[in-house]
């Protein structure tokens, strides 16, 4: 389908937002409870208490334990689980379409009602800090909390979706409901879902099951940065070094974003890019080594990912400026800009091919407001980009205030060429 025709959308009384597309050939509904509230939301104080919110959803209602909520998806083949980000929370499942109603019902008596028990709490939370310990254990999951720390500093997008052990501690029920009463009103929600159903049949579903008060929309409010170059390493007991090479990227909503995420493929986004072909392929410095972008609400996270022997650390950092530079500087090839969209339209078109990817996009496009593309559309947009584009992105972002952020057993790594990051150019 093309243009606006292959979704729908409403907006209910109390506020709740349903947006649909319908996939006929489908057996299975996959369904998103957006909750527009993420971890920049949180209270300076009590971070990581959205994410504990979200485990403590699942520990019962009234009308259901958490024994029960398990036992009613195990028992139709179904899943059920959530996640939280850096500006949302989502409660998702997949089923079968004919237990479309049953999982609604489920959903929505798990948000709107579940009991808060001052025991599950104190439970839930030893289980929170045990998820803690086993990321702090995870240096390469780690580095990008640290990354986000040192890159947007004082901005709420630096804190970490988890936590700490002191603030997870510190949280108390009155918190947990007070967090929720502002953040869990239906006008703060989108029921996204994909598969077969009719957009008619959910709405009502949604209207039976789902009776929260309108509340109010939690409207982000942008905050302005200044982002310096620096390096920042971090002394673990760690067999390697791993290195986060990063820069303020484009927001979710930013006109560039389909020319930087070809850059973001040529330079590290396969293996046929320019860093896994060199600095893992031809000089065999690393395992593991990609680029990445994710984007938020007013800016975006554009930077690289590598895992070294420590003795080699200065080598790799030298190898991933120079090839940023590089394209900074030059651009790219005409062959690399079309492997690059042919790598973007088959991963892209392939994720289609699942109802939960279709999914995603309908609700994190409702929550952010932002315009929904076709897959069409989106093809168009890949396709479209050209070479002269490509080169002014990234002479644009590649040229940005650079954030090194380093785990390693070493307290100390240098970089040829150093200075240069420091002034950004």
């Amino acid at each position: 389908m093309s243009g606006s025709h292959f979704f729908e959308r409403d907006n209910l009384r109390n506020g709740l937002r349903v947006i649909t597309e319908h996939i006929p050939v489908a057996r299975s509904v996959s369904l998103g409870f957006w909750i527009g509230s993420g971890t920049r939301d949180e209270p300076a104080d009590k971070s990581g208490i959205g994410h504990f919110l979200e485990h403590l959803v699942f520990k019962g209602t009234p009308k259901r334990s958490a024994r029960d909520i398990a036992e009613t998806f195990d028992a139709i083949g179904g899943e059920l689980n959530a996640f939280s980000a850096k500006e949302y929370t989502c409660f998702y499942a997949k089923v079968l379409d004919e237990h479309l109603p049953l999982a609604i019902d489920v959903i929505a008596d798990m948000i709107e009602n579940s009991s808060f028990v001052p025991k599950e709490i104190s439970a839930e939370r030893n289980v929170v800090v045990e998820e803690i310990q086993m990321h702090e254990d995870s240096p390469s999951d780690l580095v990008f909390d640290l990354l986000d720390q040192e890159l947007f500093n004082e901005h709420p997008l630096s804190r970490r979706i988890l936590g700490s052990f002191s603030s997870i501690k510190r949280i108390r029920r009155n918190d947990i409901l007070s967090f929720f009463d502002k953040n869990y009103a239906a006008a703060n929600i989108v029921v996204a879902g994909a598969g077969n159903l009719l957009h008619d049949d959910l709405v009502k579903l949604v209207k039976d099951c789902f009776k929260a008060n309108r509340g109010e929309r939690n409207l982000k409010q942008k905050v302005s940065r200044n982002p310096v170059s620096h390096m920042t390493v971090f002394k673990r007991s760690t067999q390697q070094s791993h290195i986060c090479y990063a820069m303020e990227g484009l927001a979710v909503d930013h006109p560039d974003r389909f020319a930087l995420a070809l850059i973001d493929t040529i330079l590290g986004g396969g293996m046929s890019s320019r860093l896994f072909q060199d600095v893992r392929e031809r000089r065999g410095l690393v395992y593991s080594i990609y680029s990445f972008h994710s984007q938020f609400l007013e800016t975006g996270v554009m930077g690289v990912y590598a895992g070294t022997t420590p003795a080699q650390t200065e080598k790799v950092l030298d190898l991933i400026s120079k090839e940023i530079y590089d394209i900074a500087d030059k651009g790219a090839l005409e062959k690399e800009i079309t492997r690059a969209k042919d790598h973007i339209k088959g991963s892209m078109l392939l994720g289609f091919e699942d109802n939960t990817t279709r999914m995603t996009r309908l609700g994190k496009a409702a929550t952010y407001e932002t315009e929904l593309l076709s897959i069409d559309q989106l093809v168009e947009r890949v396709e479209a980009v050209s070479g002269d584009e490509i080169k002014r992105v990234a002479a644009d972002v590649l040229n940005r205030p650079k954030v090194l952020t380093i785990i390693s057993p070493e307290s100390k790594v240098s970089i040829k060429g150093f200075d240069d990051i420091r002034e950004g150019v």
